[in-house]
């Protein structure tokens, strides 16, 4: 069965012991503490906005931990903006006719302790949806502090490997190469490999 629903757990990353380059995860810790201050927000007035807990904040602000996706969701719903925000830059088109291409192995890192997403066309902002390659680290269910539970739908297509797909309605579902399920977001859902190797999908949210 899935955990009970509650608080968001504070830490869902630890600092690696080496110093790190400049990364994407302190990108966004630098995007969310210049929402916040253009706002005259203390952590505390963030936290009361995004439903987070003021230490989970400051963690995500000195690249102390990597946020999941319902962590995302949540500060972007908080701050009133659109998610692909926190991680587009500046230069990002909003006009019609877009077009992003990634190359193979391209996207933007958001590691978490049982995922390493890549957010593919990172810098188009106001996308309706939110397609990762994501590696699943996770082994067991044991390795999930919670389940996701978020907004919106999701798709995932199995690319390399195997997973059991978990949800709290539904019996597992074991996917290999080729399998594919759809979702609503608001069940609680989680996954792990259980092939030898870990597996990568295609994972793809509504914003």
């Amino acid at each position: 069965m899935p955990p009970r629903k509650g608080d968001e757990p504070e830490v869902l990353g630890a600092v690696r012991n080496r110093k790190r380059p400049r990364s994407e995860s302190f990108h966004l810790g630098e995007r969310l503490r210049q929402l916040r201050r253009e706002r005259g927000m203390t952590l505390e007035d963030a936290g009361r906005l995004t439903s987070l807990a003021a230490s989970t904040l400051s963690k995500i602000e000195n690249d102390q931990m990597s946020p999941t996706f319902d962590v995302v969701q949540k500060l972007a719903a908080g701050f009133d903006i659109d998610i692909t925000e926190l991680f587009a830059s500046n230069s990002g088109q909003d006009s019609a006719g877009r077009r992003s291409v990634t190359p193979a192995g391209g996207g933007r890192p958001m590691e978490t302790p049982v995922y390493n997403h890549r957010l593919i066309a990172a810098e188009l902002k106001h996308k309706k949806i939110l397609p990762f390659v994501t590696t699943i680290k996770a082994r067991s269910l044991d390795d999930f502090k919670a389940w996701s539970l978020h907004s919106g739908e999701e798709f995932l297509y199995v690319l390399s490997g195997e997973i059991c797909f978990q949800t709290e309605h539904y019996e597992p579902a074991i996917l290999g190469v080729g399998d594919s399920i759809y979702i609503d977001s608001g069940m609680q859902h989680a996954c792990y490999s259980t092939s030898e190797e870990d597996a990568v999908v295609l994972w793809v949210n509504t914003g």
